[in-house]
């Protein structure tokens, strides 16, 4: 449970590291008025399971593999002359090659992730499976996701006030392409292309209608919606969750990949040998840093999004539309420059210039 300060920031009050269960004990609570080393140590499981849910839901499931379905779909069934596929195919290159390279060494059988990770072997893929029935079209759009979460108007949530200001800047390009080629409602409901939504829904996803994926679209705004989606999951998104991970986990006592020891079930006992014992071992945290540097650190083709060079719309209006883009976004870059010079501890992950213009790593 977190506690909003009056200086905005959010910190732990108290901490269940276990569910309750009629069978055992009721599982303690932590409080921050504990000895210090079990507090510590409590805060230290609430960091190492943050780090399964972050690499295998929010990264892996929300950002690697939705792009693979969405890739797979406009690839499948726009052909290459239809304005979403010019719209779409940028903020695909090197998504599959990626996820390739991710299921053969990082999350296969043997891999990075069963070596080091405490979701590793079968844990991993139940752990999947769960986050995807969990998976809603909601929680993937930030207006909705932070409303739904609460996290809306808190000053030290500075992820919200950037993800919905790109949010924003990616709609209105897709407005602007789209009304470009759908003079109306009745025109975009006429194009049988569009069932390259129905094979995101029902073949990528596994019939995922009740978790409020669409399967057609009934006027512009929801085909808006839906591409704002896929564009903003394959770029901003993935920069929010993939590049921060050598910041936050090379110091490896912040946030362990797995936990050698069971949780405490009480507080006194909890000594400095419990903590070192717990963490993990010098041959999983090097790993835990290696991965994490690689995974995180800028390519040497790096595309800054919207800047892709290749020129999939010839006339001048879609041009003139992707160069209002730009202009939108070096705004909102001066905007992050400005306000991160009066901060600690800037938030770099949403500058638009180091946000990749697809999923690359």
């Amino acid at each position: 449970m977190l506690k909003m300060e009056p200086n905005g920031k959010l910190l732990p009050m108290v901490i269940q590291i276990q569910p309750p269960n009629p069978s055992s004990p009721t599982p303690p609570l932590f409080l921050p008025s504990d000895p210090p080393l079990a507090w510590l140590l409590a805060k230290t499981w609430v960091r190492s399971s943050d780090f399964q849910l972050h690499e295998l839901q929010y990264h892996v499931l929300n950002n690697h593999l939705l792009a693979e379905v969405i890739t797979v779909a406009t690839m499948r069934c726009l052909p290459g002359l239809h304005p979403l596929f010019k719209l779409l195919i940028p903020h695909t290159r090197y998504t599959m090659e990626i996820n390739t390279r991710a299921r053969s060494s990082l999350i296969s059988d043997g891999g990075i992730f069963d070596k080091t990770g405490s979701t590793g072997g079968r844990a991993l893929v139940q752990l999947l499976r769960r986050a995807t029935a969990q998976l809603t079209y909601r929680s993937l759009c930030p207006p909705d996701d932070l409303a739904d979460r609460g996290l809306l108007g808190i000053p030290s949530a500075l992820y919200a006030h950037d993800a919905l200001r790109l949010w924003e800047i990616i709609a209105r390009y897709v407005e602007g392409i789209v009304h470009l080629f759908y003079h109306g409602d009745d025109v975009m409901r006429g194009d049988p292309e569009l069932a390259w939504c129905r094979e995101i829904t029902e073949v990528g996803l596994c019939q995922a209608q009740d978790q409020g994926f669409p399967v057609s679209f009934q006027s512009r705004a929801q085909l808006c919606h839906f591409l704002t989606m896929c564009i903003f999951t394959c770029t901003a998104q993935h920069g929010a969750i993939n590049q921060g991970q050598y910041d936050w986990y090379a110091w490896v006592p912040n946030t362990p990949c797995s936990m050698r020891m069971p949780p405490p079930t009480t507080k006194e006992d909890v000594t400095m040998a419990t903590v070192m014992g717990s963490l993990p071992d010098v041959q999983q945290s090097c790993v835990q840093m290696a991965i994490t540097w690689l995974l995180s650190r800028p390519h040497a083709d790096m595309v800054p999004l919207g800047h892709h060079k290749e020129e999939y719309f010839s006339g001048p209006e879609p041009k003139a539309v992707l160069r209002q883009f730009q202009m939108d976004l070096d705004k909102l870059e001066r905007e992050i420059v400005v306000r991160n010079e009066q901060l600690d501890l800037p938030y770099e992950y949403l500058k638009p210039s180091r946000i990749e213009n697809s999923i690359t790593s």
